[in-house]
């Protein structure tokens, strides 16, 4: 049966309105048990990848540590530049930096932070860190180099046909990565087969959405969207159900692929921990379009965390 794999950025509350000097809160952690229920309750297993302010968070490590005793969850590294140790100024910085990528540093430095945090994770949580996502997509061949060299079996950096170059970093020239060719199948990095790439799941599409109860405006935005071309993840926002819907749908007659892979932050589950989800009545409205994708994906999907799936699929390609 194809596999429903969830990746969780676990990190720290509204990161998109973070700017130097500001102080990272980890507030969100009190908010995923109500997501694990939920995952539970269909065999789902999410492997949350995880940063430094959340491994330093005493109530997400006790929460995940109990998810990962009932083999419920698995963790992952996520990280994060501009807060995860050794913290080290920037050179040539722009007037009104942005977050800075990991690749904007020297690779000694970048070395510094991945063994900093693979060893963080590795001793808060009693296990070796497999799995990995780059802070705000942004991957480049030494970054893989040192993922390989510290362990990694498995990176879901990569976002097929998304370009992320308009995204600047904190300094002159930085840049996000540029993925608009890159293969929609997992492959290996390397030839001696020890790093997969399993990249996000991405479907193009002409398509045009139209929510329930949309009105006349919204639906001639909808068509407009559509004759355009859009992007389709299977990542909730609040407004996009039915975009989720036909793409579990849609991978699930994909004869090309056995995986889909769900998306999203740790923040997202806390009213106002994201510019998407600011009230309570926004979380409520996220746990109902969850019910319906979750149902969903189960007639189709079962769980299966990114790591055992890299494993298990190793063998096949």
């Amino acid at each position: 049966m194809k596999k429903f794999i969830i990746t969780i950025d676990t990190e720290g509350d509204n990161l998109w309105r973070w700017k130097p000097g500001d102080a990272v809160t980890a507030e969100n952690a009190r908010f995923l048990q109500r997501f694990q229920n939920q995952c539970d309750r269909y065999g789902f297993k999410p492997t949350y990848l995880t940063n430094y302010e959340m491994a330093s968070s005493k109530v997400f490590v006790d929460f995940a540590k109990k998810a990962l005793k009932n083999n419920s969850c698995s963790i992952g590294m996520h990280l994060h530049a501009w807060n995860s140790p050794p913290l080290v100024e920037l050179t040539n910085q722009l007037q009104v930096p942005a977050a800075p990528y990991l690749i904007e540093y020297s690779d000694e430095i970048m070395e510094e932070k991945i063994a900093f945090m693979t060893q963080y994770l590795a001793d808060v949580f009693e296990m070796p860190i497999l799995s990995h996502r780059a802070g705000r997509w942004a991957m480049d061949e030494r970054y893989f180099s040192l993922l390989k060299k510290y362990g990694y079996t498995v990176d879901c950096s990569v976002t097929p046909g998304i370009n992320w170059c308009s995204n600047t970093g904190a300094t002159e020239g930085s840049m996000g990565s540029d993925y608009s060719h890159f293969p929609t199948k997992p492959y290996f990095v390397f030839e001696d087969r020890d790093l997969l790439e399993v990249p996000v799941t991405l479907y193009s599409t002409k398509r045009p959405f139209f929510a329930d109860g949309a009105t006349l405006k919204e639906k001639v935005k909808q068509l407009y969207r559509g004759i355009r071309g859009r992007t389709v993840w299977l990542r909730p926002t609040g407004a996009n159900v039915n975009q989720m819907l036909w793409m579990i749908h849609k991978a699930a007659k994909d004869k090309d692929m056995d995986y889909i892979m769900f998306m999203l932050h740790s923040s997202e589950f806390m009213p106002g921990g994201s510019p998407t989800f600011k009230t309570e009545e926004d979380i409520e409205k996220l746990y109902r379009d969850l019910g319906v994708i979750f149902d969903a994906a189960s007639k189709h999907f079962e769980g299966e965390t990114i790591e055992r799936y890299a494993e298990d699929i190793k063998g096949r390609i």
